[in-house]
């Protein structure tokens, strides 16, 4: 009976061992998911600053090499940008048109896995080309990214005026 009593408690203390270790792999995993998110969110965050950029310098070809090779670029009251060349015709036809100067605010980003999407706000003006006028611009933004090869790549981008144009 002895022997019994002295095998349960050896079966009850190895359960327990078992118990903190899955909890502290459990905590040491939950950490470390955390950590590699907020470093995709960080990737993220820097293809966005990027697209900012490409946005500002009227640099089509760069705002095309942040795309997938199918992304779909969905500009107000114009027609869609598909597919790499389709993407960089839209750009060049928008920069033709007016010149940026954005800046990006950030609301929301969310990953999963391959996947993730952003929400943002921009301010700025816009001068267009055709009147020489400056005006407000402000939008509200949806990217949606995936993970090619390694890095973030914007898979389809639309945005909408939170401002009438004048």
């Amino acid at each position: 009976m002895k022997i019994i009593g002295i095998a349960f408690l050896a079966i009850v203390m190895m359960a327990s061992c078992n118990e903190n270790n899955d909890q502290e792999s459990t905590n040491y995993s939950a950490e470390n998911s955390e950590i590699m998110e907020k470093q995709e969110k960080q990737k993220i965050e820097a293809l966005l600053s990027e697209y900012e950029k490409s946005l500002n310098t009227s640099d089509a070809k760069l705002a095309q090499s942040l795309y997938t090779k199918d992304g779909i670029f969905m500009p107000t009251e114009a027609p869609s940008g598909i597919g790499s060349e389709g993407i960089l015709k839209s750009y060049e036809y928008v920069f033709s048109q007016i010149q940026l100067n954005i800046e990006f605010f950030i609301e929301e980003i969310q990953v999963e896995a391959n996947m993730a999407f952003a929400i943002t706000s921009s301010k700025g003006t816009t001068l267009i080309h055709a009147t020489g006028d400056i005006i407000p611009e402000a939008n509200r933004e949806l990217f949606v990214f995936e993970k090619v090869n390694g890095e973030w790549k914007i898979a389809r981008y639309m945005f909408n005026k939170t401002e009438p144009r004048k």
